[in-house]
């Protein structure tokens, strides 16, 4: 599965997290606003970037400019 290489991939952009106010999931314990993450893959609704755990997870793009 090509999301088990996503880690190692080479970074495709930096995105600064604006806010970390989500309605349904809890994102504050692995997002910090004004902090800068690394992109590892995107699509149309979501980022995937290396959060605060070390690991690539993926979030909406409301929480980025």
């Amino acid at each position: 599965m090509l999301n088990l290489k996503w880690k190692d991939a080479p970074t495709i952009r930096k995105v600064k997290c604006i806010n970390t106010n989500a309605e349904k999931y809890l994102v504050s314990n692995v997002l910090t606003v004004d902090k800068e993450y690394e992109v590892k893959n995107e699509t149309e609704e979501f980022i995937f970037v290396i959060d605060n755990t070390g690991n690539v997870g993926g979030y909406y793009k409301d929480y980025f400019e």
